[in-house]
């Protein structure tokens, strides 16, 4: 695997062998030294050109367990912010010797550009791109999916016959997008449910179901909830008339939490407007995975980063040692 930048190109092979490779990488967090020396003399430059912390921390703590070196390139109070173009950025970095990349922009498309572009001889991992995707979020949140439900036995699993519904802001969601494709390739079967105005043109070629009614959709039983941040900053018109009708038409608060089977766990990219999208009691029920996510993302983003720079998983039973080799 050379770059990471949609879960759409993702065989269902290569899905289930990233996830079996972070279930190794897990381990790594239950040892004394969290530390292997996979990508040690490796350097991996954080480049984001829109805010985040979450994923970024993320990606960092990745990058360090596996012993790289690691730069946290911001665009704010940088020479992004003074007019540099991203081809400049990029020339920069491959200057520098960068071996890996992960971008977060603003423009869809941007990470396809760098690792096309022949700017930089470096794996590309798209960390965020507009409203286009985000594979690693979509990937950790499987990973937890799989262990919610299969535990200790999950390694070479998908997720056949589970039934996820995701609420929200579709339309600007890459989250969504990016988790669509991927719980196809693996087996799930998806419902999306939003008011009319936040879903997006196209929809009727997904390979999911939409609903605008909530109870409805939750009267089904879905395995998995996933609510969405309704996201503000992206919004330029009224697509809902305020916040408390949202809520009250979308929201998961405690009624609707009190109808979940009693297997049925929810999940959150956060960050999360609670009493907006989620009730705090939802978001910190034993239902929800919400921190299960943030430290699983960690494992995750390891698989990824270990396996753009040394190469395809080879079948089998995935071990990852201190010798730095996957068999």
């Amino acid at each position: 695997m050379r770059h990471l930048l949609s879960t759409r190109d993702l065989s269902r092979d290569e899905a289930i062998a990233i996830l079996d490779v972070a279930e190794d990488m897990a381990e790594v967090a239950d040892r004394e030294v969290r530390k292997l020396p996979a990508l040690r003399g490796k350097t991996v430059v954080n480049l984001f050109f829109e805010d985040s912390t979450r994923t970024r921390i993320s990606f960092e703590a990745a990058s360090k367990r596996l012993s790289a070196d690691v730069i946290n390139f911001s665009a704010k109070g940088s020479s992004v912010s003074k007019g540099e173009s991203l081809k400049d950025t990029a020339q920069t970095l491959a200057a520098i010797g960068a071996d890996a990349v992960v971008i977060r922009h603003h423009s869809s498309g941007a990470p396809l550009v760098l690792a096309e572009s022949g700017w930089i001889d470096a794996a590309v991992v798209n960390a965020g791109d507009g409203t286009h995707e985000h594979p690693t979020q979509a990937l950790l949140d499987a990973f937890t999916m799989r262990r919610r439900m299969h535990g200790k036995a999950a390694r070479g699993r998908a997720l056949d016959g589970v039934t996820v519904t995701i609420v929200g802001d579709i339309l600007h969601s890459r989250v969504a997008r990016s988790n669509v494709w991927l719980l196809a390739t693996l087996g799930a079967s998806v419902t999306l449910v939003a008011p009319a105005t936040l879903l997006p043109i196209g929809i009727g070629e997904w390979p999911v179901a939409v609903s605008y009614d909530l109870d409805a959709a939750l009267a089904a039983g879905p395995d998995v909830v996933m609510m969405l941040r309704i996201q503000s900053e992206r919004m330029h018109a009224a697509f809902f008339p305020n916040a408390r009708e949202y809520s009250r038409q979308w929201g998961l608060d405690d009624e609707r939490l009190a109808t979940l089977g009693a297997d049925s766990i929810v999940m959150h990219p956060g960050p999360m407007n609670r009493g907006l999208e989620i009730s705090s009691r939802a978001a910190d029920s034993a239902k929800s995975t919400v921190l299960e996510q943030v430290a699983n993302g960690v494992s995750v983003r390891m698989a990824v980063l270990y396996l753009v720079l040394y190469g395809t998983h080879q079948g089998g039973e995935t071990v990852v040692t201190d010798e730095r080799t996957v068999s």
